[in-house]
């Protein structure tokens, strides 16, 4: 089956959700901070939201939820990891675009 093509905001989030993942859980909050850390923007939570439940519908991403914590009053965290199909539309993008950047030529 060939890697589904991501679209920019999709690859910046995929990417943000593997590195929120190395340092704890991938939630909503530490994915919207990864992406405004790393990409210097400004980005709407709500976008972020959306762009996970449309990843975890491509089947790009999983979700899970953790227990209940005492800090957010009893309410459990959906926490998101990136799916090997992910994984390889990532690394497909990747290769797509260093073969862009190779045919062109380098200008004064």
């Amino acid at each position: 089956m060939p890697a589904a093509a991501l679209g920019e905001f999709e690859q910046v989030v995929l990417l943000a959700v593997l590195c929120a993942s190395q340092d704890g859980e991938a939630y909503g909050v530490t994915i919207h901070e990864e992406l405004q850390e790393r990409t210097k923007r400004r980005v709407s939570r709500g976008a972020v939201y959306m762009t996970v439940d449309r990843l975890e519908k491509k089947g790009l991403l999983t979700s899970y939820l953790t227990e209940p914590l005492a800090e957010r009053g009893g309410r459990a965290r959906r926490c998101y990891r990136v799916t090997k199909l992910a994984l390889a539309a990532l690394h497909e993008s990747r290769r797509t675009l260093l073969n862009l950047w190779q045919g062109l030529k380098a200008s004064d």
